[in-house]
């Protein structure tokens, strides 16, 4: 009798593409399987130092708060404040030492507290400006007030947080978006760089995306660090999602060469356009 004989048609497993976490310390992404800190985040908190004692009411206390005042919120903030997170924190920009692990857990239990987010926000503390935008209701301001806060914010972190958690859930967000992006102070003309990415990516129906391949390509080159970064990831965003004009992207990237040689640790992805979206697509094919 033959042996029966059984073929198996396997395909090629897919390689396991490790998620992208937010670090909670400074924010920064990196590649990790579960939340927690990026490589120099550990590095700088791996040293020992004597346990500092919190107030007992910022230890013990669960149950969500309403009716907070800023003042007994700001002392829960200088309770969670860390020598060692501020450090690592000024490095970037942030003159603040609360974990942002901590202050979403905050942020967490007191929930949604509009009339607090803009008393907190009213203090001017990067800490407390953080946890006012994690809090408030988005839909809640003007387009006058948004405007306003994105001018006074100065800590690159709380210019980011307005953008992402705040400004692209209002609905005065594509007004804001034309008025920033042709705005003469290069910090906020970042914000509306942000903006259009943000539709290059979700919503690019009405959007002439080879116009802002045609600014970017003469513009991103000189322009100040904030608007520069700004203006490479829309100009990555386009190459990745519209393959009609992602030859044009790739070509405009290798050509400028900005960030060409902007340090990445390993496991992360290159913010140098050319390397970015050739990853991403790459990525996305193999899915």
């Amino acid at each position: 009798m033959l042996a029966a004989t059984t073929t198996t048609n396997s395909k090629p497993r897919t390689p396991l593409v490790v998620p992208l976490q937010n670090c909670d310390t400074c924010d920064r992404a990196f590649r990790a399987t579960h939340p927690g800190h990026c490589r120099d985040c550990r590095h700088d908190l791996a040293r020992p130092e004597p346990r500092r004692t919190l107030n007992p009411v910022c230890e013990e206390r669960e149950a969500p708060v309403t009716g907070t005042t800023v003042a007994e919120v700001r002392a829960e903030l200088a309770a969670l404040d860390d020598p060692k997170a501020r450090a690592v924190n000024e490095r970037h920009g942030d003159d603040h030492g609360v974990n942002l692990g901590k202050l979403r857990a905050l942020a967490k239990r007191l929930k949604t507290q509009q009339e607090l987010a803009v008393g907190l926000w009213a203090t001017g503390d990067t800490a407390a400006r953080l946890l006012a935008l994690l809090i408030c209701r988005p839909k809640a301001f003007t387009r006058d007030e948004l405007d306003v806060m994105q001018r006074e914010a100065r800590a690159p972190k709380v210019r980011d947080w307005l953008v992402n958690y705040v400004v692209k859930k209002s609905p005065h967000a594509e007004e804001l978006r034309l008025a920033w992006s042709a705005d003469p102070d290069p910090v906020v003309a970042a914000a509306g760089w942000a903006l259009t990415t943000e539709r290059v990516a979700k919503k690019p129906e009405g959007l002439d995306l080879a116009g802002l391949l045609d600014v970017i390509e003469a513009e991103m080159k000189d322009a100040p660090d904030r608007l520069q970064w700004a203006m490479n990831h829309c100009l990555a965003q386009i190459g990745i999602e519209h393959p009609e004009h992602r030859a044009r992207a790739i070509g405009i990237g290798e050509r400028l060469e900005v960030l060409k040689d902007y340090p990445t640790s390993p496991g992360c992805t290159s913010p140098y356009a050319p390397v970015w979206i050739s990853e991403l697509v790459r990525r996305r094919d193999n899915t």
